[in-house]
C-alpha cells in the first residue's frame, strides 16, 4: 500500500519553507498544515497533486466528518473540521500557481474545501473561557507538600504561574535572572525566553496573595543561596533521573537544566489539581483567572490598560476580546444590580471606558 508521493513530499516541502520563510509561521503551524495535508493525501489515496479534482475535496469533507478523535471516541469537532479543511485549501490556492500545476489546477478548485455556513458558524462560536477561580488556585497551592526539593519546586511552579501569568512554554525556558524580586518583576526577554510571537515585556507580581508571593521568593533564595544557583541558571529546573540502588530509574533531585518543552509542566498542574479533587486547569487557564480578579479590581481604564500590558497584550482589545467576556453567572448578577439605582460618580468611569475603548478600536483598525 503506498504510504508517501515522491512529487507530492517535494512540493510540500517547498510550501512548508514558504510558510516558515516567507509567511513567517512558526513550527507548530506549519506542523499542523503538515498534518492537514496529511490526512487529506492518505484519504485520497496519495494520489499526485497533479490528478486533483474538485470531487476528492467534497469526498475528503464527507469522509472526515465521519471520523472520531483518537482519544474521546467522539465525532472531530467542527473547530477541528474547520481548520484542517482551511490547511488544505490553502495549500491548494498557493499550488494553483506553481509551475506545473497551472494548467491542471484553478484557483476556484480550493474553494470545495470550505464547510457551510452553518458549520463555520458552530466551529467559529465564542466560547466562555474556562479557568479556576482565584480560591481555587490558592486552595491548590496550599495543599501541595514541599518536603522535598521537586516537591518545592512544583509548589513554586503553579504559585509562579499565578503570581505572573506567564505561558507554559515562557516558564519552562526562564532562568533566574529573569526574576527580579527587589522591583517585583518578571523580564520576559524574547532572546531567551520563549514567548508567544517572541514578544518582550516585563510583568509585574500580581496582586494574588503575600502568600502565593512569599513562595516564589522562598523558592528563588533556595536556588540562590542553598543550591548556589547562578543567574544563567533555570528558574525551574528538570528533574534529575537516576538509577536507584534497586536498578530502577528514579527521580533523584533537580538537574541543572531546562525542560526540553512545556509537557512536565502540564503534567505538575494535572496532578495538583487532581490531589486537591478538584477538575484539571491547564497553565494557561490562570490568565483568564487574572483577567477576572482584574476586571474586578480595576477602575479606571488607565488601570485596566496597565492590567493588559501586564499579560503582555500590546492593545487592551485583545484583552477583552480574548479573554474578558463575562461569564454567564456574573452577567446575570451584573443585569439584577443594573435594576437598582445607580451613583452619579459612577457613570463618568463607564463614559471614559467607552471612550477608552473606541480608542483602542481607531488604532486597531
Amino acid at each position: 500500500m503506498t504510504t508517501h508521493n515522491p512529487n507530492n513530499e517535494r512540493i510540500k516541502r517547498k510550501y512548508f519553507a514558504y510558510l516558515k520563510e516567507a509567511k513567517r509561521h512558526s513550527e507548530p503551524t506549519v506542523d499542523a498544515v503538515a498534518k492537514a495535508l496529511a490526512r487529506f493525501e492518505e484519504d485520497n489515496k496519495h494520489r499526485d497533486f497533479k490528478s486533483f479534482h474538485f470531487e476528492q475535496a467534497i469526498a475528503f469533507k464527507r469522509r472526515l466528518t465521519e471520523q472520531k478523535n483518537q482519544q474521546t471516541g467522539e465525532k472531530l469537532s467542527k473547530a477541528t473540521l474547520h481548520a484542517t479543511l482551511a490547511n488544505v485549501k490553502a495549500f491548494f490556492h498557493w499550488l494553483a500557481g506553481q509551475p506545473g500545476y497551472k494548467s491542471r489546477l484553478q484557483y476556484s478548485d480550493a474553494d470545495y474545501f470550505n464547510l457551510s455556513e452553518k458549520d463555520v458558524r458552530v466551529a467559529n462560536a465564542r466560547r466562555d473561557q474556562v479557568g479556576p477561580t482565584l480560591e481555587q488556585a490558592k486552595h491548590v497551592i496550599a495543599l501541595m507538600p514541599a518536603a522535598t526539593a521537586i516537591e518545592r519546586r512544583d509548589r513554586a511552579l503553579i504559585a509562579f504561574t499565578l503570581l505572573t501569568g506567564a505561558r507554559d512554554s515562557a516558564i519552562a525556558s526562564m532562568k533566574l535572572k529573569h526574576v527580579n524580586l527587589i522591583a517585583g518583576c518578571v523580564d520576559q526577554d524574547a532572546r531567551e525566553v520563549k514567548t508567544k510571537f517572541s514578544k518582550t515585556f516585563t510583568t509585574y507580581f500580581f496582586p494574588v496573595g503575600e502568600e502565593i508571593h512569599q513562595m516564589v521568593v522562598d523558592w528563588v533564595a533556595y536556588l540562590r543561596e542553598e543550591m548556589l544557583w547562578g543567574n544563567d541558571d533555570p528558574l525551574f529546573p528538570a528533574t534529575r533521573i537516576a538509577v536507584s540502588a534497586a536498578r530502577k530509574f528514579e527521580a533523584v533531585g533537580l538537574e541543572r537544566a531546562h525542560w526540553s518543552s512545556a509537557a512536565r509542566i502540564r503534567t505538575i498542574f494535572r496532578d495538583a489539581f487532581t490531589s486537591a479533587g478538584l477538575p484539571y486547569f491547564n497553565p494557561h487557564s490562570f490568565r483568564n483567572t487574572l483577567v477576572r480578579l482584574g476586571q474586578a479590581v480595576c477602575k479606571t481604564p488607565e488601570e485596566f490598560k496597565a492590567w493588559s500590558q501586564n499579560l503582555g497584550h500590546e492593545k487592551v482589545l485583545t484583552t477583552f476580546l480574548s479573554y474578558g467576556q463575562v461569564e454567564s453567572p456574573r452577567q446575570g448578577q451584573i443585569i439584577r444590580a443594573l435594576a437598582t439605582p445607580h451613583v452619579t460618580a459612577g457613570q463618568t468611569d463607564v463614559g471614559e471606558l467607552a471612550r477608552a475603548l473606541m480608542r483602542e478600536m481607531r488604532i486597531a483598525i
